[in-house]
């Protein structure tokens, strides 16, 4: 035990070590637009669900998702990518800003925001929609201008550091990062201290020479397959030539796993004998690793074979018996030195999903760490953690197996619910039981500490719900209400108007009850996270301080009808609205007691009259 203690503070060590290192990321951007919907009935038209959204969430996805969780785990992060001129655009300025992101990012006109949007029910995933077209690269003023916003970016960080900063390249093929912008990298990369490279296609950043490259299964084994060359081994089938008619897929998450036919065909005396999983041609990687695929940009759809034994995926067929009995973990593990040499790593860390990682560096020791399974929609953005954590541990001087620790336990302690995952510094260090330094939860709090508050639950990607009101005598309808309130989100703040907000809107006999009376008890509430007081008749100031991603209001109007609601959409929030309970109203109470109180001193015989 006393040695696990030792090894978590070694941990929590390099964590605190990497505070504020300066990490400028550059990539592919895009939103993750996430639609909690509910579904109790099929529409008549056709077996499919009808849907009632409730709730809706806006994350940074991709390269900004990566920047938002270097910023999250301290580090001091700038975004440079193209992003449209678009709403998209402006609700992916919001993310960045709220994780306290650097945003650096070229408006680009005409090219738009890559979004992927998710409608969701009971948190199952039902259908995902991607907009943004991968082959619409930037145009010259487009790369000039990104080339001006990486040097200017480079040098800000360098001149706020003191030192070389640290440079992460995301390229998932979305047209960000050109030729061009490749060369440019490559030349200038004397210029960062510590590089990371996660890219679809790594074959084209030969040169780069970065110090961790992060490639999931499918990435690793297709550019170990194009290296191996097109002379096929005995019995694993295999083509490098891109099918011209197959039309351009994008980047997408279809997983590739074994194909339905391979049991029946396995028993018919034509089928394929027993292949060496880990032989490829040429001795390179056999491609019949039978995993998972992601096409990258341009290149052609994954589809099974007539014979169904065999799946072709980015201009590759892989035998699918090849794969069999064979632990993906060891088929990487050991394939480390020659994916080194191929990209010119120091580090190869192939990210195997569900199953964890195999990180190996310069001793040709293949280090495994696993991870728990997790329904998909929980796991989005793991890689990011993965990728940010990783960075910031080679980057703060950590050995290999210690930033291979963290980074999986970063990607893994995200995966708790369904989202865009981000991991916080402070839930890592608390995983590592480690103290964290910070003022603690105080219900009540003043605008300025709210502000901070604020900004630290945007940067772990949680929902903020805003709500104000007078509260003046708390009831049971208060708190249905804030009880429907808090479930909309992550996180209840409710402004409460000071007495003389109070008096001024609802008379000069308000309020009944003093505003720490107030305040007390809605601090008290289980539902409430904080509790703010302001002296104006309305909380338009908060909200611009807030930027709520829900904010309520109770009542039986639409929202429409909300004074507030204009100024909350054009922060990127939505505004609901929620019925109280009936005949359970502040002034309906405050009449029944002035009523009673009257018939009290009625019946009085110091007041009643003598007969």
């Amino acid at each position: 035990m006393a040695g696990g203690a030792a090894e978590q503070r070694r941990l929590a060590g390099v964590v605190e070590g990497w505070l504020g290192r300066p990490v400028l990321v550059v990539g592919d951007a895009m939103l993750d637009d996430w639609r909690f919907a509910e579904s109790d009935r099929l529409c008549r038209e056709a077996p499919a669900p009808v849907l009632t959204l409730r709730r809706r969430i806006s994350a940074a996805g991709g390269a900004a998702n990566t920047a938002v969780n270097v910023a999250a785990l301290g580090g001091r992060a700038v975004l440079v990518a193209p992003v449209g001129a678009d709403v998209a655009g402006d609700e992916l300025h919001d993310c960045l800003d709220r994780a306290g992101v650097w945003d650096r990012t070229v408006n680009q006109p005409g090219r738009p925001t890559p979004v992927k949007r998710r409608m969701l029910a009971g948190n199952q995933i039902l259908l995902r929609e991607d907009s943004g077209d991968p082959d619409d690269a930037l145009d010259d003023d487009g790369v000039v201008r990104l080339l001006t916003a990486l040097d200017c970016a480079t040098e800000e960080l360098r001149a706020a550091g003191g030192a070389a900063p640290t440079l992460v390249v995301c390229d998932y093929g979305l047209g960000a990062l050109s030729a061009p912008v490749r060369a440019w990298l490559v030349a200038h990369r004397p210029r960062y201290a510590t590089v990371a490279l996660d890219a679809h296609d790594l074959a084209d950043w030969r040169g780069l020479a970065p110090t961790v490259v992060t490639p999931s299964f499918a990435e690793a084994t297709r550019l170990l397959a194009r290296a191996a060359g097109a002379r096929p081994a005995p019995g694993v089938e295999l083509h490098l030539d891109h099918r011209g008619d197959a039309p351009a897929d994008g980047p997408s998450e279809l997983t590739v796993g074994v194909s339905p036919g391979r049991a029946a065909a396995q028993q018919s005396p034509d089928a394929p004998g027993p292949t060496d999983p880990v032989a490829g041609p040429t001795g390179g990687a056999g491609p019949g690793l039978g995993a998972t695929g992601e096409p990258t940009a341009g290149e052609g759809r994954v589809a099974m074979t007539g014979d169904g034994l065999t799946v072709t995926g980015t201009g590759v067929t892989v035998n699918a018996t090849a794969g069999e009995g064979v632990d993906r973990a060891v088929l990487a593990g050991s394939r480390l030195a020659e994916l080194r040499a191929h990209t010119g790593a120091d580090v190869v860390a192939v990210t195997l999903d569900t199953d964890g990682a195999v990180v190996g560096g310069a001793d040709g020791e293949p280090r495994r760490s696993h991870s728990t399974p997790v329904p998909a929609s929980h796991a989005v953005g793991a890689g990011d953690a993965y990728l940010a954590a990783m960075t910031l541990a080679l980057a703060a001087d950590a050995p290999l197996p210690t930033a291979a620790q963290l980074a999986q336990l970063a990607a893994t302690i995200t995966v708790s619910d369904t989202g865009t995952c981000v991991c916080r510094r402070e839930d890592l260090l608390a995983v590592l039981g480690a103290p964290v330094v910070e003022a603690g939860h105080r219900a009540l709090v003043d605008a300025e500490e709210l502000a901070a508050i604020v900004a630290e639950h945007r940067r772990a990607g949680r929902a903020i719900v805003f709500t104000n009101g007078c509260f003046d005598v708390l009831h049971r309808g208060h708190v249905r209400y804030l009880e429907q309130a808090r479930a909309l989100g992550d996180l209840l703040v409710v402004a409460v108007n000071s007495d003389g907000s109070v008096g001024r809107l609802k008379g000069a006999d308000r309020p009944v009850n003093p505003v720490e009376d107030r305040v007390a008890l809605l601090a008290a509430l289980a539902c409430v996270d904080h509790v703010v007081v302001f002296e104006e008749d309305s909380p338009a100031g908060l909200i611009e301080t807030v930027r709520p991603d829900v904010y309520v209001k109770g009542g039986d109007y639409p929202p429409e009808m909300v004074p507030e609601a204009p100024l909350v959409r054009r922060l990127g929030g939505q505004v609901r609205t929620l019925g109280y309970v009936p005949d359970r109203s502040t002034s309906a109470i405050i009449d029944r007691i002035r009523a009673h109180g009257q018939e009290a001193q009625g019946d009085s015989p110091l007041t009643s009259k003598p007969s």
